[in-house]
């Protein structure tokens, strides 16, 4: 499986959905995550917490972290969480060092 991950280290998931500016994307494999690419995206967040929910963004977003089945993050809004599970996206709330996701 393809996952994406919101990072800023590239050792951890330490970054929210909305504020990241970069996703790794691996591939979970029996000996645990292989990154295959970095990409970069427009932030969802406009630093205003009351900002609306911007669907060319998130289009913007989905379409960068296309073919993932999770995107790993430690906080997501509902909205967007909601939206990315209509694309068959899981958002999973993680925080942890990347080389221990698994998808046990």
């Amino acid at each position: 499986m393809k996952i994406a991950v919101a990072t800023t280290n590239g050792t951890e998931v330490n970054e929210h959905f909305g504020r990241t500016e970069t996703f790794q994307i691996y591939v979970i494999s029996s000996d645990g995550p292989v990154k295959v690419e970095e990409v970069t995206v427009r932030p969802m967040s406009t630093g205003d917490k009351k900002h609306p929910f911007d669907g060319d963004r998130f289009q913007a977003i989905t379409e960068a972290i296309k073919g993932c089945g999770r995107v790993y993050i430690t906080q997501i809004g509902e909205r967007p969480a909601a939206e990315l599970k209509k694309v068959g996206i899981e958002p999973v709330i993680y925080q942890d060092e990347i080389n221990s996701i698994s998808l046990d």
